[in-house]
Formats: C-alpha cells, sequence, structure tokens
C-alpha cells in the first residue's frame, strides 16, 4: 500500500494544472551542501545609510517623507514603464510587444528593523490597508489589468534592503502563474458552479489534517500539493475575488492570520525566517470574475534548519517541481510553534 510518508509519488495543484513529485525518504540523506546564516540580527531602528527610512534620501535623489506608519512610492528602479509607446514585433517565430506598468514600494514601518512577526497587529492592518487603497488607485488606471502584492524576506529569498517593505507590480497583462489560476478557476466554477478554492477549504477543514491556523473568516494551511518545504497559504472563508472586497472585520483577521504564520515561521528556527509571499487575485479589467478567489501563498526556502535551503534546481528547473518532506510533516511541525515570537519583540 502506498505510504506517503515514505515512498515517492505526485501530487496534483488543481490551481495550476501541474505535478508535484514528493520524495519523503530523501529528507533522511546527509547535507554537505551551502549554509544559510541562521543569525537574527534586530539591528537599529534607525539606519543613515537606508534609503527607505523616513526622511532619508533614494538612490534616485527624492527624499523620503519623515513618515511615521506606512509608505508608498513609485520604484526608483521600476521593471515595468507606464508612459511608453505602442509597439510589438510579430515576424514568425519572434513576437514581442509592449508591456505598460507601475511598480510600487510599499515601506510597512518607519522603524529598519522590524519585520511582520514583530509588529503589533494594528500595524500590520496598516499594510493591508495600504494595499487595498493601492489596487483601488491602480486598478482605476488605463491600461492596469493586473495587479501582483508581493514580499521578498530575507536575503536568502533575494532580498537586497532588511527594512520592512514589499512591492506592487501592476500592468497591462496577465502574467503566467496568475493566468495559470484564472484559467483553472474558471473552468471548474463553469463545471461545478463553485469556486475551487471555497471547495477546498471545505475539504481541508473536514479532513483537518493541514490546516496550520484559522481564525473566524480565514484558513491557513499546507497546501496538499505544496512545492516549498514550509509552504503556506492563507485563504478567505468567503468567496471574494479581490483584496478590496473585504469588510473591516474580514481586514482584521487577515492580518491576524498574517502575523501569526510569519511568527510560527520565525519560531521554527529561531530566526529572521525568510520567505517570498504573493497576492493572487482577478483582474482589474472590469469584467465579472465571480470565479475568482484571492488568496495569499508564502514560498520560503529552509527546510531543516535555519542554515540549510531548498534550492529550485537540476530535476525541478528542467523537469518539474519536487519536495522532500510532506505537506503533512510540514503542517504538523508548524501547528506546534508557538503564536507568540520567541523574541518576545512587539512593536
Amino acid at each position: 500500500m502506498l505510504n506517503f510518508k515514505e515512498h515517492s509519488h505526485t501530487r496534483f495543484n488543481p490551481l495550476t494544472g501541474e505535478w508535484v513529485l514528493v520524495s519523503p525518504h530523501r529528507a533522511k540523506r546527509p547535507w554537505q551542501g551551502q549554509m544559510e546564516s541562521g543569525e537574527q540580527d534586530f539591528g537599529l531602528v534607525y539606519e543613515p545609510e537606508c534609503y527607505l527610512c523616513p526622511g532619508n534620501e533614494r538612490i534616485g535623489g527624492e527624499k523620503n517623507p519623515v513618515y511615521d506608519s506606512t509608505y508608498a512610492f513609485t520604484n526608483d528602479f521600476a521593471a515595468l514603464q507606464y508612459d511608453i509607446p505602442d509597439g510589438k514585433v510579430d515576424s514568425g517565430l519572434l513576437q514581442a510587444k509592449n508591456e505598460k506598468g507601475i511598480c510600487r514600494v510599499i515601506c510597512f514601518s518607519p522603524k529598519h528593523n522590524l519585520t511582520i512577526p514583530i509588529m503589533k497587529l494594528h500595524r500590520v492592518e496598516k499594510v493591508i490597508d495600504l494595499w487595498i487603497n493601492e489596487c483601488l488607485e491602480l486598478g482605476n488606471k488605463s491600461e492596469i489589468n493586473h495587479i501582483q502584492i508581493f514580499e521578498n524576506k530575507g536575503s536568502a529569498m533575494g532580498c537586497s534592503n532588511p527594512h520592512p517593505h514589499g512591492q506592487i507590480w501592476a500592468q497591462h497583462s496577465m502574467p503566467v502563474e496568475p493566468l495559470k489560476k484564472h484559467n483553472r478557476q474558471k473552468e471548474y466554477y463553469e463545471t461545478h458552479k463553485n469556486l475551487l478554492l471555497a471547495d477546498y477549504v471545505q475539504q481541508e477543514i473536514a479532513i483537518d489534517e493541514r490546516i496550520v491556523f484559522q481564525n473566524d473568516h480565514f484558513v491557513v494551511l499546507v497546501p496538499f500539493w505544496a512545492t516549498w518545504p514550509y509552504e503556506t497559504m492563507i485563504i478567505p472563508k468567503r468567496g471574494m475575488s479581490h483584496i478590496t472586497k473585504m469588510k473591516p472585520e474580514e481586514r482584521n483577521s487577515f492580518a491576524e492570520a498574517y502575523r501569526i504564520i510569519t511568527i510560527k515561521y520565525d519560531n521554527l528556527f529561531k530566526t529572521s525566517f525568510p520567505y517570498s509571499a504573493g497576492i493572487h487575485q482577478a483582474p482589474f479589467d472590469g469584467q465579472d470574475h465571480t470565479f475568482w478567489q484571492w488568496h495569499m501563498t508564502f514560498y520560503p526556502p529552509l527546510l531543516r534548519s535555519s542554515t540549510v535551503k531548498k534550492f529550485m534546481v537540476g530535476y525541478e528547473m528542467f523537469a518539474n517541481a519536487q519536495r522532500d518532506i510532506t505537506a503533512e510533516q510540514a503542517s504538523d511541525t508548524l501547528k506546534e510553534m508557538e503564536n507568540t515570537h520567541y523574541s518576545g519583540l512587539n512593536s
């Protein structure tokens, strides 16, 4: 009989239509590869050389205001440009087109040494309020049809500045990953007349094997098809196409879920746990997207300790995603973590 804890197997991701290879027995192998720094440095509240701290000059020459809460500005070195001419190339197998967009930097706090898990709940709520306000403003701009909110935390995930911040990229086209989810959710809704993630959440609640945390309005779980070692999702219990649809009490519950899962991450290896997190939501194109359920996903790279990172290379790059511990093992581990930060900090 197939044993998920011992035998290699594949799991299907209904949101993308892709499979992940699970190899639980590989977690027993010895590791002599790269070791990440496991130290947590709570550092300075204000860093004079940081281009994100209040009052400091940014690389582009502009000065930040002396902000005392959250703060957003257009990226000085944006990957997307809004005011560019139309144009395309369509010559056989050579195709290209202009891509208009706006990149915003979202500072979570004026304090240089804070991260989401050591911020007070009402300060995390302000981050979510800022995300919503940015979506409302950007979503009303012409040529903007997709808004991607994301956060890279820690140098292991390519974060170039430790000041607590994330980004929003708003653009004309729907990128590859959300487009997969768009198509799969639409297909499911047309077949089953219900939201894919709503049905999935109900199934997970009934089984209760992979749920890490839940409150009145949100579920935090390790998805059955998780790829990254301690990957999790925050999913609303009520159907919503965009984060802008949240009621005030849902914003509070979302902030709690966001803060709790990041606290559990830090507590896992007693370090500032790195991850990339992102929110997928329906297009902002004015069309009816009843079939969409927005959600937030965390992709953390640490596998066995604060110093051992999971690399997506070799087979993962040339074949398909693969993981070394099961979703159930990851969920059990995260559930055991306390909901208060190991450092005792709460700013």
